[in-house]
């Protein structure tokens, strides 16, 4: 892979530049600042109805200057771990449509960890596809190829983790990118160090799989891998500008992904606050991908395109916990849980959008909306009315929400189906399950044991009251169960399978497959 911008351009690229200026300039501009693993109160930025202790240990003034422009989404949501939010990301459909449910990496071959009860059948462990029936994959229509077609130039800087190594979507650009900085298959980094060459066993080449790729001029400097990406991203944007083009910008950061290594910029200011090597190392990276999006920011307002430039901010997963010590529930307070599971810490995200001239200044919005969401409102934002796509567009655009600024319906159920095993697992995170999320009720099923759990989370946003035995609810936890499994008959599904029998769990409501 070449790190030049201009060569990391796919052929489909030469046919954005023939829009005409006019007809580009009326078009705003897009950054999608994704950021991974990173939990809802991993900020200095409060998304509850108060400030907890989470929000006093990191420094993140830019997501501050963010919501000081913008609103703060309160109740936005995505999958228990990377790849299935990013396939939903970029296409628009539910996991149980697109059957993504856990995390890929190799071809041919699932990553779910040996269970003792559960086998885990034939799930879309290839991942994203831009060609149409290729094995184990779900074939798709991406965002960066839809919004090419009008008129916008597309690159992805950072994390990609699309398709298993060696099939077409381990590469972005098969997708509809036009450039490609750093991403590949892998969902995380080598190492975050330039001394380390990103992974990469030695200067200047690319060492599959978690060495990352493109960022070759940086290979031996001192220059954090969040720094990296971030000039690349600034690059982008300056020669787009120049060349009167909008631009839609997926700044897809590796940070804060273990393993975990200080960022030195900011790492002892968290040392002198007395908190441990690890945490420290942790709110390093988090400082320091709040710096890339200030950075990102400035560039804007020195091309000038700061107010013709619409930022959206969110989290693929709740807050990585299990490998970080101490108590799970302490990582992602007032949540339980963390990524890996279904509980609010697992799946509840950070997310901020700035619209200039739309959102009003420092405003919440308490709608709850979900990762598949974003693939309808940029297509909005960008003025992509007509399109068609082979899957069906589960997402709904929160659009009206930026422009009205006002809550929209809260019934709206949001579906969440992780029926794998992740790897990691601690107490109640890394458990095959789904749930769903329907006004301020939830409820949660565990496949290993057939259990449901029923929380009310505007009562109990840490979901310690089960109310699933309580007769005053046994309707609505019947009701939620029943929705839960149509749904995921309607989709057909992928569902855990016993070792023993060799049949099929049953659905949250009991019945069988």
């Amino acid at each position: 892979m070449k790190n030049r911008l201009p060569i990391r351009i796919s052929t489909g690229a030469m046919i954005v530049l023939g829009v005409q200026v006019a007809e580009a300039q009326e078009k705003p501009n897009i950054i999608l600042f994704l950021v991974d693993d990173m939990g809802w109160q991993d900020t200095s930025v409060p998304f509850w109805t108060e400030r907890t202790v989470l929000n006093d240990t990191y420094r993140t003034p830019h997501m501050e200057r963010l919501a000081a422009k913008g609103v703060k989404f309160t109740q936005a949501y995505a999958c228990p771990v990377s790849s299935p939010s990013r396939v939903s990301l970029l296409t628009g459909a539910n996991v149980a449509q697109h059957q993504v449910s856990n995390w890929t990496l190799y071809k041919d071959k699932g990553t779910d960890k040996p269970h003792k009860l559960l086998t885990f059948g034939e799930w879309n462990y290839n991942g994203l596809s831009p060609v149409q029936d290729y094995p184990h994959a779900f074939y798709a229509k991406c965002l960066p190829l839809l919004l090419k077609e009008n008129g916008y130039r597309s690159c992805i800087i950072g994390k990609a983790h699309l398709g298993a190594i060696d099939t077409p979507a381990a590469d972005p650009l098969t997708i509809g990118f036009d450039y490609n900085i750093g991403g590949h298959a892998a969902g995380a980094m080598g190492s975050y160090l330039g001394e380390n060459n990103y992974g990469n066993k030695e200067a200047g080449t690319w060492t599959k799989p978690w060495g990352v790729p493109s960022l070759e001029a940086y290979h031996g400097s001192d220059v954090f891998l969040t720094e990296a990406l971030t000039r690349e991203g600034c690059k982008f944007m300056e020669k787009s500008v120049a060349d009167k083009q909008p631009f839609f910008l997926y700044m897809s950061h590796y940070a804060v992904h273990a393993p975990f290594v200080a960022d030195k910029r900011f790492y002892q200011y968290y040392i002198d606050k007395g908190l441990s090597e690890k945490e420290a190392q942790y709110a390093s990276l988090v400082e320091g991908m709040d710096h890339s999006l200030g950075a990102l920011m400035d560039c804007l307002e020195r091309a000038g395109v700061a107010e013709n430039t619409i930022i959206l901010f969110m989290s693929d997963n709740g807050g990585y916990s299990v490998g970080r010590g101490g108590e799970a529930a302490q990582r992602n307070y007032p949540l339980r849980g963390g990524k890996g599971a279904c509980f609010e810490g697992g799946i509840r995200e950070p997310m901020i959008a700035y619209w200039p001239g739309i959102t009003r200044p420092g405003t919440e919005n308490a709608t709850p909306v979900i990762i598949e969401d974003f693939f309808p409102t940029i297509l909005e934002m960008g003025g992509v009315k007509e399109h068609q796509t082979p899957q069906r567009i589960d997402g709904v655009s929160f659009v009206k929400a930026l422009k009205k600024g006002k809550t929209l319906t809260k019934e709206r159920p949001l579906y969440f189906h992780y029926p794998n095993n992740w790897g990691e697992q601690r107490e109640d995170v890394g458990l095959p399950q789904s749930a769903i999320r329907k006004g301020d009720w939830k409820l949660i099923h565990y496949y290993e044991t057939g259990i449901n759990e029923l929380y009310n989370l505007k009562e109990d946003i840490s979901e310690k009251n089960n109310l699933i035995k309580d007769k005053r609810y046994a309707k609505k936890g019947a009701s939620l169960a029943k929705e839960l499994s149509n749904y995921l008959k309607k989709n057909k599904a992928n569902l855990p399978y016993f070792k023993e029998t060799g049949l099929s769990v049953p659905y949250p409501d009991g019945t069988i497959n």
